[in-house]
């Protein structure tokens, strides 16, 4: 396989995809994704948000599941094949209901930086785009982040536009 390609070919730009400060809170990002995606019905595939520090730094990300697990932490817990019956489901729909009660009116209002997901890989605007494929698999990311020297966050490269390349490459032969 051999392309040319790199990164900053493929990336989406920053100010084109869904970012916050990491000291917003909970009900603060649940607000912008309402009004900003889902009301207006637009979907930026995958639905992950940015989240960066006072000099534009990328800290991590968050996810609609990392919104729903930080207002309902028994969302959290792992289920083992012996608890997943109909017993279970039930508990699942009382934990659910109680999300409507006032007791979670306090857990949204948390900072997202308690919930997010460190940014742990990322691949800079000039790497080649193998990098950006080995990464998105090996690590199972839907997206990567786009760094300038290692700390500036310029942008986002999908598993749909690696896998768009790598296509093209594959049916060009």
């Amino acid at each position: 396989m051999q392309s040319d390609k790199k990164v900053k070919d493929l990336m989406v730009g920053i100010f084109e995809y869904p970012h916050i400060p990491y000291w917003f809170s909970i009900e603060q990002v649940i607000r912008i994704v309402k009004i900003s995606f889902l009301s207006s019905k637009k979907y930026p595939y995958p639905l992950v948000i940015m989240v960066f520090d006072e000099k534009y730094n990328l800290l991590g990300s968050v996810t609609l599941k990392e919104i729903l697990k930080g207002i309902e932490p028994r969302l959290s817990s792992p289920i083992t094949k012996a608890q997943d019956t109909e017993e279970d489901e039930a508990s699942l729909s009382i934990i659910l209901d109680a999300l409507f009660k006032n007791e979670y009116r306090e857990l949204v209002k948390k900072p997202i930086k308690e919930i997010m997901v460190p940014a742990k890989f990322f691949v800079e605007p000039d790497d080649p785009i193998t990098k950006a494929i080995y990464l998105i698999v090996r690590h199972d990311l839907p997206l990567l982040p786009v760094l300038e020297e290692k700390k500036k966050f310029v942008g986002l490269v999908r598993m749909i536009e690696v896998f768009d390349e790598l296509s093209n490459i594959i049916l060009k032969e």
